[in-house]
């Protein structure tokens, strides 16, 4: 007769027989060692491909790394089968430390922060002069989550034979962001690509944009080898459908440097952003921060900066460009 609740003991516990015997189960993972390098170049679906070597596999992620996500840039430990070979799947089972992280968030209000890119040294944000018209409000925002992920800012003009760059570049001079300007003509014959591939050497950048400002036709130019959908821009709206669906890392012909390829944004959620990041981007403010009331958002009226700047230890510019870049937080980007 089975006894119940507090009559129980040790002869009433049930054991499920199994083939393989009966083993104590243990919160201990393997810490696999042997696991090979990978470097993640794109994840769709839970299906994440990884360069392993010489070849390229398809893994998924293993079940101790919980919710942990894996991002692209991402330098991950595989194990499995690691042939490449059709039909074939590998696990993904630790996520290395990352050098940076490049996130954003869906709107402002959104609380989940997405990773875009991991380990870029470079965020190349590329906008065109015309065709559609330049969003600097989505710019500010870009150069605000890259100064937060620690990347150095390049920025790429596209379509300067409909407009020219001047009054965009001034805007931005005082920041000292690099730039290439670059027309349809070039993009078509290859010069474009010449010119933004110098600054791409030995570097992991990614490539950030709106629909139809050429994103992807530059990237396809830079990388002929593996050739992307480029979509058709509306001649009366300027909207272009996204024909980057999920982020990509592409090798430069030349071995140098890595582009990845991220999907067309609408919009570049800030509300994961910390002020105090930011402002590592501007050395010659940051020391002028000591005397700044706690949690200042360096635009009020007790702001150290101000003081800062009028003894002479920065530009102005300098301080009005930070000062638009940290409102651009408290802004949609639409406004």
């Amino acid at each position: 007769m089975r006894r119940y609740g507090k009559h129980t003991d040790e002869d009433d516990v049930r054991v499920r027989p199994n083939r393989k015997g009966n083993r104590p189960r243990t919160n201990i993972r393997p810490k696999h060692e042997d696991a090979a390098e990978g470097f993640v170049l794109t994840v769709d679906r839970g299906r994440i491909t990884c360069l392993v070597e010489d070849r390229t596999i398809t893994a998924m992620k293993a079940r101790e790394l919980g919710r942990k996500a894996v991002a692209v840039g991402d330098r991950v430990a595989v194990v499995g089968d690691l042939s490449g070979a059709k039909d074939t799947l590998a696990r993904i089972v630790r996520v290395e430390t990352r050098s940076s992280v490049l996130r954003r968030t869906a709107d402002d209000d959104d609380p989940y922060e997405r990773v875009v890119v991991a380990n870029a040294d470079q965020l190349a944000i590329v906008t065109a002069l015309a065709d559609p018209e330049p969003r600097p409000r989505l710019i500010d925002r870009c150069l605000v989550a890259a100064y937060d992920a620690g990347l150095e800012p390049l920025l790429v003009l596209t379509k300067c034979d409909l407009a020219p760059p001047d009054t965009l570049l001034e805007t931005y001079a005082p920041l000292g962001v690099r730039y290439v300007v670059t027309s349809r003509e070039e993009l078509a014959d290859g010069g474009a690509a010449d010119r933004v591939r110098e600054r791409l050497a030995d570097r992991v950048t990614a490539f950030v944009g709106h629909s139809g400002v050429g994103k992807t036709t530059l990237v396809n130019a830079l990388v002929p080898d593996r050739m992307r959908a480029t979509g058709v821009v509306n001649a009366v709206t300027g909207r272009g459908r996204h024909t980057t669906t999920s982020a990509l890392a592409l090798p430069l012909p030349d071995g140098t440097g890595w582009v990845i390829d991220t999907p067309g944004v609408r919009s570049f959620g800030l509300n994961h952003i910390d002020p105090s990041r930011v402002i590592r981007a501007f050395p010659d403010l940051e020391p002028g921060t000591a005397e700044c009331p706690r949690a200042c958002s360096h635009d009020e009226k007790d702001c150290a900066l101000d003081q800062w700047v009028a003894d002479g230890h920065a530009e102005p510019a300098r301080l009005y460009s930070l000062r638009r870049l940290m409102a651009t937080r408290e802004r949609r980007e639409g406004d």
